[in-house]
Formats: structure tokens, C-alpha cells, sequence
């Protein structure tokens, strides 16, 4: 595989630093541009067309879910690989409904993250083993999960609100009027059959999307 040109996607401008010098390390991987949000990575994707796309999903704004669907509905050939902090089984389930092509925790070594970036730039799916694991058992254990309910806007607010943020912090975060953020709650309640934020944060836990 010969010049790979990759765009990352991350919050943090130190963490880009660092995955930027780590990648370029590598002499068919180049970065060709850097993003700060979900919106930015929309745009900056249309701009530059990166042949992979290294995107953490949790950031202000829209958030990576949401930039993964939109980009995806611009160029259903996008090839998405996520690079995130959580390490459960239902964050990945719905980065690959929402059509990226591989996960991967940030604890991974570099080399892993190389080899998935390689891998996802010949369009094959990328999971890391322990989060393969993790989805395996739970399709052969049958269990459904409650969230799976969620839209990925719901499950974005979901999420905020099993941490303990409040309307008008999930508001100025997802940028979205307090009114829409109430909407989604009241429509997160019913799905899940809660009453209060903190049923909704047992059920956060249950699922391993929180700490205790």
C-alpha cells in the first residue's frame, strides 16, 4: 500500500500532535489535515478527501457519531477508522451502523494503529480484538442491549445525562436549544422506561458506557 493520506480528528490539539508524529512515522502514512470537532471534520473532509479518516467520537459540537453519519451521507465510500477512549461493546455497535469501517481504543499500541489504518485503506473492517470479543458474546449471549433504542442524537444526550450534565450544559455542548435537548429527554425516558437522571445513570453503568 503505497501513500496513505489520513485526517485526524480529535479535541485535543496535543493528542493530534502526538498521533500525527506516531503516523508519520510510517513511510506510506501521510497527515494531510487535522480537525477539532464533528463539524469541522465534515468540512475539512469534503475539502481535503482523505483516503482514512482517524476520528475520536467524543468532542463538542455535533460529536463523532453525528460527523460519521454526515459524511458518510456526502461519500457512502468514506473510510472511517475510530480511535476513542471507550472501551465497551455498545460504542462500537454504533460507529459501524453508522457506516465507519473500524474501532480502536486509544490504549492500542502504535503498531496496531498503523496496521488498522493500512487495513481500513484497503476497505476491510478493523476491530481490535478485545472489542471484537466484547461484541461477540454479547450477539451469542442474546442479550439486547436497552440503548440500542436510541437514535445516535438520543444516545449522544443519554450519555451527557448519565454523567451528571445538565440541560443547558448538553445544550451548549451538542449546540442545540435547551427546548430540543428536554424533547430528547423526555423521548430517552420513555424509551428506556425511566423516570429520573439518575435511573438513567444505573442504566449507563449496567451497560458499562460509565464508571460507577
Amino acid at each position: 500500500m503505497s501513500g496513505i493520506n489520513v485526517m485526524l480528528v480529535d479535541d485535543h490539539a496535543v493528542v493530534r500532535m502526538g498521533f500525527r508524529l506516531l503516523l508519520e512515522a510510517a513511510p506510506d502514512i501521510k497527515v494531510v489535515a487535522e480537525a477539532e470537532s464533528g463539524e469541522q471534520a465534515v468540512r475539512s473532509y469534503m475539502e481535503h478527501h482523505p483516503d482514512v479518516v482517524v476520528m475520536d467520537i467524543t468532542m463538542p459540537g455535533i460529536g463523532g457519531l453525528e460527523a460519521i453519519e454526515r459524511i458518510m451521507a456526502k461519500d457512502p465510500h468514506a473510510r472511517i477508522l475510530v480511535l476513542s477512549a471507550h472501551e465497551d461493546s455498545i460504542h462500537p455497535k454504533r460507529v459501524l451502523n453508522a457506516g465507519a469501517m473500524g474501532y480502536l481504543t486509544k490504549r492500542s499500541a502504535a503498531e496496531e494503529l498503523i496496521k488498522a489504518i493500512r487495513t481500513v485503506a484497503s476497505r476491510k473492517k478493523y476491530l481490535e480484538a478485545s472489542v471484537a470479543q466484547q461484541m461477540a458474546i454479547q450477539q451469542l449471549s442474546g442479550e439486547k442491549n436497552p440503548v440500542d433504542v436510541l437514535s445516535a442524537r438520543e444516545f449522544e444526550v443519554f450519555i451527557a445525562l448519565a454523567k451528571g450534565k445538565t440541560t443547558n450544559e448538553i445544550a451548549e455542548t451538542l449546540n442545540l436549544s435547551p427546548r430540543t435537548v428536554g424533547t430528547h429527554l423526555y423521548n430517552i425516558k420513555q424509551k428506556l422506561g425511566a423516570n429520573t437522571s439518575a435511573d438513567l445513570a444505573l442504566i449507563a453503568m449496567r451497560c458499562g458506557l460509565i464508571d460507577p
